[in-house]
């Protein structure tokens, strides 16, 4: 496998450009591979991805539309920006095994807040000037990190509350995204979003593929605090008991409603009630990692009864 160097901000003059790297690359497919999702939701957006570079150089947009862009959607913390990195790696390994694919990830805030007047330009200049350079130089993918930063639904803007620059910023998103589709095949767009309701439904409808991804079910979060755990031993062996600690099942069952990113931090949180075991994680507990997990559900609920 091609490794790519892991993604580095970059010298652009041209704002919005967080990340750029070269595809595949080895810490984005690791990323992949930590993610879980429930089913066969990968293999339905690597199959989408692949189609985007081995399909749709060669149809008549009119009669089967192929924007190449794959929005992914859910609660924060579900892993949808690492699903988005890894994909971009897997695909890279899977169109053309051996050759390199360039990656670019979009900082929507940066060009969100360039200011009044300004957010427009700045939209532009990303989608119309370098975007387009980057493509010219072989296959490309593109991340667009909280989409609706940039494409927000325009019919629940107001006018009063939002300046016309937001407007237009979303119009020139939408163009700017038609222009690229129909020059370049060879350019694959991943977005993500905390909330598909903010989005503007014309950004929606150029979705070649929109997957919602969930909280864990009660079975994929112990999947998870079992990797979380499992990567803890392999530093500090004795860790490795906990699973087979009758609470450790309990401290699955506590996860319930937590997203993933919460559920592997329980197992640093479980290190936190004792000294002796952040000097030694190895001496962590089952008991402490069930002690973490209800604490966390305490928390969850208080948020959800606005405490």
């Amino acid at each position: 496998m091609t490794t790519g160097t892991m993604a580095q901000p970059t010298n652009s003059a041209i704002p919005g450009i967080a990340n750029e790297s070269q595809l595949p690359c080895e810490a984005f497919s690791k990323q992949w591979d930590a993610i879980h999702v429930e089913g066969d939701q990968k293999t339905r957006l690597l199959a989408q991805a692949v189609l985007a570079f081995t399909l749709r150089p060669h149809i008549d947009p009119a009669l089967l539309p192929l924007h190449g862009l794959i929005l992914l959607v859910g609660p924060p913390g579900t892993g949808k920006t690492s699903l988005a990195r890894g994909l971009a790696s897997r695909t890279a390994e899977s169109v053309e095994p051996g050759s390199t694919f360039n990656f670019l990830e979009v900082e929507p805030h940066t060009l969100a807040n360039a200011g009044l007047g300004r957010s427009q330009q700045a939209v532009r200049r990303l989608l119309g000037e370098l975007i387009p350079e980057r493509a010219a130089l072989g296959p490309l993918i593109v991340l667009l990190d909280e989409v609706e930063t940039l494409a927000a639904d325009r019919m629940k803007l107001s006018l009063d509350a939002n300046p016309v620059d937001v407007h237009r910023a979303t119009d020139a998103v939408l163009a700017g995204l038609d222009n690229l589709a129909s020059k370049y095949p060879n350019l694959l767009f991943v977005a993500t979003s905390n909330f598909e309701g903010a989005i503007d439904p014309a950004l929606l409808s150029r979705a070649d593929l929109v997957e919602v991804v969930p909280l864990p079910s009660r079975s994929g979060a112990e999947v998870i605090l079992r990797s979380a755990v499992a990567e803890l031993a392999r530093i500090h062996p004795a860790a490795s008991q906990i699973i087979d600690d009758p609470a450790f099942a309990r401290a699955a069952a506590a996860c319930n409603g937590l997203d993933g990113r919460q559920i592997r931090k329980l197992v640093v949180s479980a290190c936190t009630f004792d000294k002796k075991v952040a000097l030694d994680p190895g001496l962590l507990g089952a008991s402490d990692l069930l002690r973490a997990a209800e604490q966390a559900r305490v928390m969850r609920n208080k948020k959800g009864n606005g405490a």
